[in-house]
């Protein structure tokens, strides 16, 4: 069926090929995170374990909101592990980090998906997609926010 939400089919079909980035990378992320909560441990395993639930069931709830948008643009979202291995930025550790890795490794993945993020607006504002803008300001917002609190953690 034909869309008409006032953006054109190549403009839709761009912004939702960097969404399925986002949902790649945000996706992993979460996968990430949940591996470090069930595996954090050491004198800060309390703190950590919950933050990282926090963050996990943060992130859940974005996957849905990110694969959401690319189905309302008309393009089907990518949904399974081979498909975001391909598509995201962040790499994933092997073994079991230090729970002072999992936080670096946790910083780098926030900020991993604050780029991705980033680099959407071009389409996004060419194409005057401004539910899209809407998204990807909220997603920066929370990512650099939850970035500088776990560095924070870090500091000595």
């Amino acid at each position: 069926m034909h869309i008409d939400i006032g953006i054109n089919e190549a403009d839709r079909a761009e912004i939702a090929q960097g969404l399925g980035k986002l949902l790649a990378d945000t996706y992993t992320l979460y996968l990430q995170t949940h591996n470090f909560h069930w595996n954090v441990t050491g004198p800060m395993f309390q703190t950590l374990h919950l933050m990282f639930e926090t963050q996990y069931d943060e992130l859940a709830l974005a996957v849905d909101a990110i694969a959401e948008r690319i189905r309302s643009l008309g393009f089907p979202a990518p949904g399974t592990y081979s498909e975001f291995a391909k598509l995201t930025s962040i790499k994933e550790p092997s073994g079991v980090p230090s729970a002072a890795d999992m936080i670096a490794l946790s910083v780098e993945g926030q900020e991993a998906v604050v780029r991705t993020a980033r680099s959407i607006f071009p389409a996004v504002e060419k194409a005057g997609d401004e539910a899209t803008a809407d998204l990807l300001t909220q997603r920066m917002q929370l990512h650099e926010k939850t970035a500088w609190m776990l560095r924070s953690l870090l500091e000595k």
